[in-house]
């Protein structure tokens, strides 16, 4: 990300199993030119020791409300001041209360008191203590004061316990703050509905028919947009990746599935970005009982799933629609065939024969073919790049 070398984050590390997960925030965020200064509560040095973040951060890391500071400034001002954003991960009951009801006893109460930057808790937990009303109060006062919430994720506890509770992945909350910190801003306002991943169709119960999408493209326009500062809705097929912190997640597993999804939203978005590889064929009638091997051939009967981005195209009004164009051969010609029989703005074609890019790749070369003929060859690129390419090109629609 560009332009994040003079963007500082106060990370506020308090007393959770969760906080040797707060030294990969650190790193995350300093590789990405981030400066980050760590204000530790008392109880989460007895987990990981200041020097950890202190080697990671290149800071000293505040603790105590009356240490004496390196110049005149007060050190809980000082921070307070420098916060282009204030995260506290993880971030205890205890410590939520606090916020919650204006207690400033320690120095990382005090300092995000004192800050006027946006803030944001991630909260880790035991589900219990999660789930209490006194603790979801105060969580719900602090989003209508306009705190952030990275929200929990669910899993096995460090307690043992399964359920809600568990601090989201370190790379999850980095992306999530340099979205907050990423300064091209020129899609705040709109709201992108995103469809990644493949769709499956039944057999039979265990059986199933699906294709080699991995959702990575998908996932990455979801990123850039919120990145951008879009809404995103992501409505996505069965995938092994985290929706983005920060989208408004929509998960599906079939065509028809997808197809419902995006028909009831698309009146209320901006734009449509149809990245899935949604199954095109379904069988008839899938067997209520796993079928049984014969030794002899067995025949399924097919029929067309819905085309969502064809129906969408004809209930287009005013929306931008983005699709995709997945070939083998003759790319570039099925692509603009595609593009003006179902009525989309801009078409991605791409050649998935390329065993480096495309389905499971993290890299992607693609052509952007425009209503107006006009085309845009992307070469070899990371997917999240190509995500800002294809944005770059939709902005472009919502200026004429």
């Amino acid at each position: 990300m560009n332009g994040l070398n003079n963007k500082t984050v106060i990370l506020g590390v308090t007393g959770g199993i969760a906080a040797y997960k707060a030294v990969d925030i650190v790193s995350g965020l300093k590789k990405a030119g981030v400066d980050v200064y760590v204000i530790m509560t008392r109880n989460a040095a007895e987990f990981v020791t200041p020097i950890t973040f202190q080697a990671i951060s290149g800071h000293p890391v505040a603790t105590d409300m009356f240490e004496p500071y390196a110049t005149d400034e007060i050190e809980h001002i000082a921070l307070a001041k420098k916060a282009d954003v204030f995260l506290i991960a993880p971030a205890t009951a205890n410590m939520i209360g606090k916020m919650a009801n204006g207690i400033a006893d320690d120095m990382l109460s005090t300092t995000v008191m004192a800050t006027k930057a946006p803030v944001v808790i991630a909260p880790a937990m035991n589900t219990n203590m999660y789930m209490n009303p006194a603790v979801q109060q105060n969580i719900a006062v602090l989003k209508e004061r306009g705190c952030k919430i990275i929200e929990p994720d669910s899993g096995r506890l460090a307690c043992g316990d399964y359920g809600t509770g568990r601090l989201p992945a370190p790379d999850a909350i980095v992306r999530y703050i340099l979205s907050l910190l990423h300064t091209g801003k020129d899609l705040n306002g709109k709201t992108i509905m995103i469809t990644a991943g493949p769709t499956r169709e039944a057999i039979d119960p265990v059986r199933y028919i699906t294709n080699h999408s991995s959702g990575k493209m998908g996932y990455a326009i979801a990123q850039a947009a919120l990145d951008r500062g879009a809404e995103v809705v992501l409505i996505s097929g069965p995938v092994a990746l985290n929706p983005p912190i920060g989208v408004q997640f929509v998960p599906v597993v079939t065509t028809q599935d997808m197809y419902d999804a995006a028909m009831i939203r698309f009146k209320d978005v901006d734009a449509f970005v149809g990245a899935a590889a949604p199954a095109d064929y379904k069988p008839t009638k899938p067997s209520d009982v796993k079928i049984k091997k014969t030794g002899q051939p067995i025949t399924i009967q097919l029929v067309e799933t819905p085309d969502i981005i064809k129906a969408l195209g004809k209930l287009k009004n005013g929306q931008k629609i983005v699709g995709f164009a997945a070939e083998t051969e003759n790319v570039e010609q099925y692509a603009r065939q595609k593009l003006m029989e179902k009525n989309m703005d801009i078409i991605v074609a791409n050649d998935v024969s390329i065993e480096s890019i495309g389905f499971n790749s993290d890299y992607n070369a693609v052509k952007l073919i425009k209503r107006d003929g006009s085309v845009l060859d992307v070469p070899k690129s990371l997917k999240y790049d190509v995500a800002h390419i294809i944005l770059n090109e939709l902005a472009k629609l919502f200026e004429v």
